[in-house]
């Protein structure tokens, strides 16, 4: 796991974050999980069941977003016969504590273990997918490294190899922190992913330029992995401007990976 201490406790910490406390109860196809990941911290998790036998996407989801913002979205997901579980972060949400970086390192392992029990006891199948957009892919990316036995696929929406370089790209104050130590270990981490990847970007993604996202392909590990790029797509409006690129690509993916066999179907050696 990359070392982010030391960005933790710069000033360009309060530019990554945008927490928002906005919570409300789920519709009537979804129910809300608490996950303590320490003593001091209790994470949300927002599941949108369509069928048992449907696949799961973990779904980590960007800055600024919260678990309720998709009870409009989720939908989408399960018209495709596709199960949603949508992730909070520490401080989002009813979520408790503080966000960082590491946390979202930390606490994606936590979070998975506990989710995949959960779909083992309702499909009993390990029939998951993580999916990271934005911020999110740094979690995502975490769980795609140390469980590719235990997950069919990864995806990743809007996202980037290293905080790093969207820091530098943004002008974020970073003081003295060596930035290109953290993203080598990035680089490092995303080389030893060998799980099945499907990338999603944006063409005009300002906030996140389109290079990560060719950043990502050129060095993540896997031999199966695919880069898609919507046209014409910003970073906030990717998805409803290729929605049929963007939905048929998860599709066709989940689809392909599915027909694999996944290592691990047991949560014991979680």
């Amino acid at each position: 796991m990359p070392d982010y201490r030391e960005i933790d406790n710069s000033p360009a910490l309060n530019y990554i974050f945008y927490p928002r406390s906005t919570h409300n109860k789920p519709p009537v196809n979804a129910f809300d999980k608490t996950i303590a990941v320490d003593g001091n911290a209790v994470i949300i998790c927002r599941f949108y069941k369509g069928n048992d036998d449907w696949p799961w996407i973990v779904f980590f989801h960007g800055n600024g977003e919260v678990v309720s913002d998709y009870d409009n979205i989720a939908p989408f997901y399960n018209k495709r016969e596709l199960n949603l579980v949508v992730v909070d972060y520490r401080g989002y949400g009813a979520s408790t504590g503080n966000p960082a970086l590491n946390y979202l390192a930390h606490d994606a392992y936590i979070l998975f273990r506990d989710i995949k029990e959960d779909v083992l006891q309702l499909s009993h199948e390990n029939n998951i997918w993580v999916m990271g957009r934005s911020l999110g892919s740094i979690s995502a990316l975490e769980l795609g490294h140390h469980y590719s036995d235990q997950i069919r696929g990864l995806i990743i929406e809007s996202g980037f190899p290293s905080i790093t370089q969207l820091i530098l790209h943004l002008g974020l104050p970073a003081g003295s922190i060596d930035l290109s130590t953290v993203y080598d270990e990035c680089i490092s981490l995303v080389r030893k992913i060998t799980v099945p990847t499907l990338i999603i970007h944006g063409e005009y993604d300002i906030l996140v330029p389109l290079r990560e996202a060719e950043d990502l392909y050129a060095n993540i590990g896997a031999t199966d992995k695919e880069l898609i790029i919507i046209p014409g797509a910003d970073h906030n409006d990717i998805m409803f401007s290729g929605f049929d690129e963007y939905f048929g690509a998860i599709q066709r993916f989940i689809k392909r990976t599915g027909t694999k066999p996944c290592l691990d179907h047991s949560a014991k050696s979680l």
